[in-house]
C-alpha cells in the first residue's frame, strides 16, 4: 500500500487531495499536517512513502520541512505551489524535493505524480518543469560548477552519457533507444550514477548536470 502524507495550511485542499487520493487503489492518506513542523515531526512518525508539500505554510516554510524530511527519511517529497515559477521551488529542487506540482492540477496528474515520485523517478516531463530547471541552471552559485565538474570523474564514460541524457529529460525507454541498450542497462547505470554522486533522484541529477556544466541551457530542457 502506498502511504501519502499531505502538508498544506488550507483544510479545504488538504480534504480535496485525501479524498481523491484515498479512493485509488493501493494508496492510503496516512496523515495531514497544516505546518512545516507538523508535516516533518508526521512524516518521522508515519513514515509516508510520498508526502504533499505546500511551499508556503506557518511554523515553518515548506522549503526547511523539505530539507528535515529529506535529510532524515526516505520519502519523497512533492512540492506543491500556486505558480508555475514560484522563485521557492528553487530551493524545494536544492532541499531534496522530487518535484513540484501546481496545485491547479487535473485530478488524474496528481495521482499519476504520486505514483511515479515514489517509484523513484521524478517529475521532468511537464513543461513547467523543463521552464523551471532550465532557468534555475542559469544561475548557479558563485564556484559551483568547478567544484562539481571534479566529481564527474567519478563516473565511467557511460554513466556521463546517461546522466547528460537524463538531464535532457529523456525517459529510460528513450535512454535505451539512444545508447542501444536495454531498459535494465539504462535503470543500472542511472541508479549508479545516483549511488556515486549522492544524489536522491533524477531531479538533482538534473540539477547536477546542469550546475556541474556536463549540460548547458538550450541543450534540449526547456520547453
Amino acid at each position: 500500500m502506498l502511504r501519502v502524507l499531505i502538508a498544506d495550511d488550507q483544510d479545504l485542499i488538504r480534504g480535496g487531495f485525501a479524498m481523491i487520493l484515498d479512493d485509488q487503489p493501493g494508496m492510503t492518506v496516512v496523515g495531514e499536517a497544516a505546518t512545516g513542523a507538523e508535516a516533518v515531526r508526521a512524516t518521522l512518525g508515519l513514515r509516508p512513502d510520498v508526502v504533499l508539500m505546500d511551499v508556503r505554510m506557518p511554523e515553518m516554510d515548506g522549503i526547511e520541512a523539505t530539507r528535515r524530511i529529506c535529510s532524515g527519511t526516505d520519502a519523497k517529497v512533492l512540492v506543491l505551489t500556486m505558480f508555475d515559477l514560484d522563485e521557492y521551488v528553487y530551493d524545494a529542487l536544492r532541499a531534496g524535493a522530487s518535484g513540484f506540482l501546481l496545485k491547479d492540477m487535473r485530478r488524474g496528474e496528481l495521482v499519476e505524480a504520486v505514483r511515479v515520485v515514489a517509484a523513484g523517478e521524478s517529475l521532468l516531463a511537464p513543461t513547467v518543469t523543463r521552464r523551471l530547471i532550465a532557468d534555475l541552471v542559469r544561475r548557479p552559485a558563485h564556484g559551483v560548477a568547478p567544484r562539481l565538474a571534479g566529481r564527474l570523474a567519478e563516473l565511467t564514460e557511460r554513466e556521463v552519457q546517461a546522466l547528460r541524457l537524463v538531464a535532457r529529460g529523456l525517459s529510460n525507454a528513450e535512454i535505451a533507444a539512444t545508447l542501444v541498450v536495454s531498459d535494465h542497462t539504462v535503470k543500472t547505470h542511472v541508479s549508479r550514477v545516483l549511488g556515486k554522486l549522492g544524489l536522491r533522484d533524477r531531479v538533482q541529477a538534473v540539477v547536477f548536470a546542469y550546475e556541474s556544466g556536463l549540460v548547458l541551457p538550450g541543450d534540449g530542457l526547456e520547453a
